[in-house]
């Protein structure tokens, strides 16, 4: 396949992007992975929030390149298990990742918006932990690489494999658009790929520990994200 890419000036049509994006759509995450890293070098960097499809892409990524930027978001309010399988990864794949936080600690967060503000302005908080630190993160880069997939959420389902990142102003690559849980975590077994151990407690989507419930029997996987609020999204997809 052909390397050449388009630019991130927005002269570029979103036809081409298109037609781009298909031209990977029978292929594999790896070929997608190897051509964004061979195209973009520093200037990308995959995202991954340690959630299996997250860990899938890093398994993947350090097959292809050592150097590869990987980043994370650290609310302060993640698991205890998540910083555990952070630290397990490193020492796996022998890299360690970028760590990404706002400046605003929970302390001084609760004095001037009040305790808990996740649960009475969930988006805020979000916006506060969450959205201004990856902002800040890929103002940067030229393309970010994420592990969302189509069937996760009604928001997701025409997410592109190459698309226009128009919310940060850059290009959003999505290897595992296409792929079903099924085969992420045929991957998973395969290659014998560390993942958080909440899964086999059902949990189904791991977050932050406040906004992060069980899953029930028939429920959908992301179900336990924010429940009992209409929030399916932290604000950095779409």
């Amino acid at each position: 396949m052909s390397t050449v890419a388009p630019t991130i000036d927005f002269e570029v049509s979103d036809e081409e992007l298109r037609a781009l994006a298909t031209k990977f759509e029978p292929n594999s995450p790896e070929i997608l992975l190897r051509w964004a890293l061979a195209e973009f070098g520093p200037d990308v960097a995959l995202a991954t929030g340690f959630g299996v499809e997250g860990c899938t892409l890093i398994d993947m990524v350090s097959r292809i390149s050592r150097d590869a930027r990987i980043f994370y978001l650290d609310t302060d309010l993640l698991f205890p298990e998540t910083y555990a399988l952070i630290a397990q990864l490193e020492t796996r794949y022998e890299i360690t990742f970028e760590r990404r936080t706002t400046s605003l600690s929970l302390a001084a967060q609760a004095a001037e918006y009040g305790e808990r503000l996740w649960e009475r302005q969930p988006d805020l908080c979000c916006q506060l932990r969450k959205v201004e630190p990856l902002k800040e993160q890929l103002a940067g880069l030229r393309a970010w690489i994420t592990a969302i997939r189509r069937d996760q959420t009604p928001s997701r389902v025409n997410a592109s494999l190459i698309e226009r990142d128009r919310k940060f102003n850059l290009l959003k690559i999505n290897p595992l658009a296409t792929w079903s849980s099924e085969e992420v975590w045929n991957y998973v077994k395969l290659h014998d790929v560390p993942y958080n151990p909440l899964y086999g407690q059902d949990y189904g989507s791991i977050g932050c520990t406040p906004c992060t419930t069980l899953v029930q029997i028939g429920e959908d996987p992301r179900a336990g994200r924010w429940r009992g609020t209409v929030k399916t999204e932290c604000g950095l997809h779409k």
